[in-house]
């Protein structure tokens, strides 16, 4: 670290200004896309496929929400593709066509190997998750117990994490997201094992009779709805951001729905992904409603205040 900072702060030794404004004024999501990634525009943002915690607004500037991060072309290569600020600039330059004579272009990077999913270890109880989700969250216990048992939520051995698991059509797990169960500052720890299948997400199995999907942004959002909604017992999908390959493949897997109900977030994005979605799945001949928590952000932040005003519901 104290290199690059020291390579960052020499910068006018090695580049001119105007070789550096070219670097910083990179377009992201035509760059990111010639580095592999898949960019989709989501309202006034973009985000990718695989990091869809990241908005990349105005075309140059890049922030991720997961780890309150974010830069410009060159921090995101050396973030992401773990350059050094110069080789970081180098690449720039060159992928702008850019040629320079003082050293021979940066070679592209190394393509990304496939890692494989596995699930993280199990604690041998699940106490912690329990009481983080009751006692904090307030996930009512015949909820938690239930996603326990059908093999969806489980404590991590090392950490003491929440690991939510996401199931294919056929019942297997590929699919795997951490929840920190320490809450600070209103935040805690997340972050998806590697090698998960985000095509699938969180999901809930379709029901035989049922002909419509409830659709979250996160499981503790719908596992606070099924608090709220007893009778919500399957056929409801987390997307785990605002990317909707889970939507899509959960209506591949279970083609009798004919209705989808929108329970995402009430913020900006949550609201213009939900009148984005609603436009897609509606050409596509599905019944749309949504639906937006009376208080609060999202539906737990509802259940939250809802249960301070008429006590822990047991």
């Amino acid at each position: 670290m104290m290199s690059q900072a020291r390579e960052a702060h020499s910068w006018e030794d090695l580049f001119t200004a105007e070789e550096m404004e070219t670097a910083r004024d990179t377009d992201l999501p035509d760059l990111l896309t010639s580095l592999g990634y898949h960019v989709k525009k989501v309202g006034r943002y973009f985000t990718t496929r695989e990091m869809d915690s990241i908005r990349i607004r105005d075309r140059r500037t890049w922030f991720r929400y997961s780890e309150l991060r974010g830069g410009d072309a060159i921090s995101f290569l050396e973030r992401f593709q773990g350059m050094s600020f110069t080789k970081a600039v180098e690449f720039l330059l060159d992928y702008h066509g850019g040629v320079r004579d003082r050293r021979a272009p940066p070679p592209p990077p190394a393509p990304k190997e496939a890692i494989p999913f596995a699930l993280p270890p199990p604690n041998q109880d699940n106490r912690r998750v329990t009481a983080y989700l009751n006692q904090t969250r307030c996930v009512a216990p015949q909820v938690i117990r239930d996603f326990i048992t059908a093999g969806l939520l489980y404590e991590e051995e090392k950490y003491h994490n929440c690991v939510f698991v996401g199931k294919d059509g056929q019942g297997k797990a590929v699919y795997a997201a951490k929840r920190g169960t320490y809450d600070k500052d209103g935040t805690s720890f997340r972050a998806g094992v590697p090698g998960s299948d985000k095509e699938i997400g969180f999901r809930l199995p379709c029901g035989e009779k049922s002909m419509r999907v409830f659709v979250f942004e996160a499981p503790i959002d719908l596992m606070s709805y099924r608090t709220l909604h007893r009778n919500v017992k399957d056929s409801a999908v987390a997307l785990c951001g605002l990317y909707e390959g889970p939507l899509d493949s959960y209506l591949r897997d279970y083609s009798q729905l004919r209705r989808i109900d929108l329970c995402l977030d009430a913020d900006g994005p949550g609201r213009e992904a939900a009148n984005r979605l609603k436009g897609k799945y509606a050409a596509q001949g599905y019944a749309v409603a949504v639906h937006t928590p009376p208080r609060g952000k999202d539906w737990n932040e509802f259940l939250q205040l809802r249960q301070k005003c008429r006590g822990q519901e047991r």
